[in-house]
């Protein structure tokens, strides 16, 4: 295929965030009386907006969260992310040398999309180039974010590439008929992740960012 635009998932992908996140949403969601390990926040939540994941804890429970849980969380986050929050090894020089035009299309809030880059040093090379699943109705698995980021950078879905680490987000991609390459090189990937993300739908998994510029030449 001939690429026009790579979109990158954010955390997990650009940011190793997500041991970070699990671990801080584990703790929060254990201190109300939903106890979680930060493995169980890897298996359920990881990929899928701060709304959803509110929704699937108080279905799974049968009753609301505090309605002040999103801003708990969110400055829970920030206070760990500031301390911690490093880039993904290789990804500043890749994106770097990359011809080809990219964006990131993130789950994330614009406000933790932006803080995230700022804090690793990514957020010269993305510029405003950032889609938030706040802009859509329906966050991955749904393909809306993937289809309003191509409309966004006017690159048709299908020489669309996407690098993703989470199913749901693989899931998205295929779901908006773009190309997509699993990701498995975070802190929150064990043994099994990149079986999983082929099972979603990834034909071919990397654990190393610095990898990609050769996929993308055999592409």
């Amino acid at each position: 295929m001939s690429v026009d635009l790579i979109l990158f998932d954010c955390d997990g992908v650009l940011v190793d965030s997500e041991p970070i996140a699990a671990r801080v949403l584990a703790e929060l969601l254990t201190e109300l009386g939903h106890p979680h390990t930060r493995d169980d926040c890897y298996d359920r939540y990881t990929g899928i907006s701060l709304a959803a994941v509110k929704a699937r804890v108080e279905a799974d429970a049968g009753r609301p969260l505090p309605e002040d849980f999103i801003d708990r969380l969110t400055e829970r986050d920030a206070a760990a992310f500031t301390a911690e929050l490093r880039a993904m090894p290789g990804v500043a020089d890749v994106l770097a040398g990359l011809a080809v035009p990219f964006c990131v299309a993130s789950s994330g809030t614009l406000a933790k999309i932006r803080r995230s880059l700022r804090l690793t040093g990514l957020d010269g090379p993305f510029g405003d180039r950032l889609y938030s699943a706040q802009m859509v109705t329906r966050g991955k698995p749904a393909p809306d974010l993937f289809l309003l980021a191509a409309e966004g950078m006017g690159a048709a879905p299908e020489r669309c590439l996407v690098i993703e680490d989470s199913a749901a987000g693989v899931t998205a991609a295929r779901a908006a008929g773009m190309a997509v390459l699993g990701f498995a090189g975070g802190g929150h990937c064990g043994p099994g992740h990149g079986e999983m993300l082929r099972n979603a739908g990834a034909p071919l998994v990397f654990d190393a960012m610095a990898d990609l510029p050769g996929l993308l030449a055999a592409l």
